[in-house]
């Protein structure tokens, strides 16, 4: 079955379950481009920095304590607002690969029943309770560019009635190599860890409250994606998440590699599928997330 996209710019597959592949044409030819970069060892946690040839640095160092430092908390146990340390200024961290990385420089999709993967729904937030069923979700696999600038594979579970809109939203993204760190199925002990304030990961489905509240979250639907959290925090007064986040409430810095601004590519990818911004509400701003209900 071949499907023409015309809002695409890449050549892809997608594939939708074991043997089958939709083909998607672009209407232009990608340009077969490589960015020439070293990579100096670092001693720091085994990471690297990888810099252009002319020098100039891409990618920033991953601090060792990324992850394990908690933020503080008010009498409810809430993480409170705190500066932004200046490892985070400019956030621009290696991908850490999850996923077999892709083999080239195309973007690839595939789409899924969740229900036929029970090896994914196992580490999923989702449980008996939750508003939606195994039924009614898709599990993707994406590529996309890090702040690296190399490809990866990453995962997310969106509503099944999304999915394929989704993976357009993804291969616009790809196209325009814009970055992204990380993108992976939140588990159950993600949801269970302290704040530290400090995670990135770009995800959809997650079975859990809304922000500040006690009704099911767009996310909990599969009808929801936060894309670069940390770049593109949530504010509501004094709450901040990422807690770490507060130098990019300053939305007057697009130039920010990961920032989501006005009329960029990741705005008019959404808004093509008929998604709405959380960057664009009145009483709060949640510029990381995107929504099919708007909520």
């Amino acid at each position: 079955m071949l499907i023409t996209l015309p809002v695409l710019t890449l050549a892809a597959c997608i594939s939708t379950g074991p043997g089958q592949t939709t083909e998607l044409t672009s209407s232009q030819a990608v340009a077969e481009t490589t960015v020439g970069v070293v990579t100096a060892p670092s001693s720091t946690a085994g990471q690297t920095t990888t810099t252009a040839t002319a020098a100039t640095e891409i990618t920033t160092l991953r601090p060792p304590w990324l992850g394990s430092r908690t933020v503080p908390t008010d009498t409810a146990g809430r993480g409170l607002a705190v500066d932004t340390p200046p490892e985070l200024l400019d956030r621009r961290f290696a991908t850490i690969d999850t996923l077999p990385p892709p083999g080239g420089k195309t973007f690839e999709a595939t789409i899924e029943p969740l229900a036929q993967r029970p090896d994914v729904l196992e580490r999923s937030t989702w449980t008996e309770g939750c508003p939606v069923g195994p039924d009614e979700l898709s599990y993707l696999t994406l590529t996309f560019w890090g702040f690296d600038q190399i490809p990866h594979r990453g995962e997310m579970i969106v509503a099944s009635t999304e999915a394929e809109g989704v993976v357009r939203v993804f291969n616009r993204l790809f196209d325009a190599r814009f970055p992204i760190e990380e993108m992976r199925v939140v588990t159950p002990a993600d949801l269970d860890a302290p704040a530290t304030g400090d995670g990135n990961n770009t995800t959809g489905y997650v079975c859990r409250a809304v922000t500040g509240g006690s009704s099911f979250s767009e996310h909990a639907k599969g009808l929801a994606i936060d894309i670069n959290p940390f770049h593109n925090p949530y504010q509501r007064g004094e709450v901040v998440l990422p807690e770490q986040a507060t130098a990019y409430l300053d939305r007057g810095h697009p130039g920010l590699a990961g920032m989501i601004v006005e009329d960029d590519v990741v705005l008019q990818a959404f808004t093509e599928i008929g998604w709405e911004w959380g960057g664009a509400w009145r009483n709060l701003k949640d510029y990381q997330h995107f929504s099919a209900t708007g909520l």
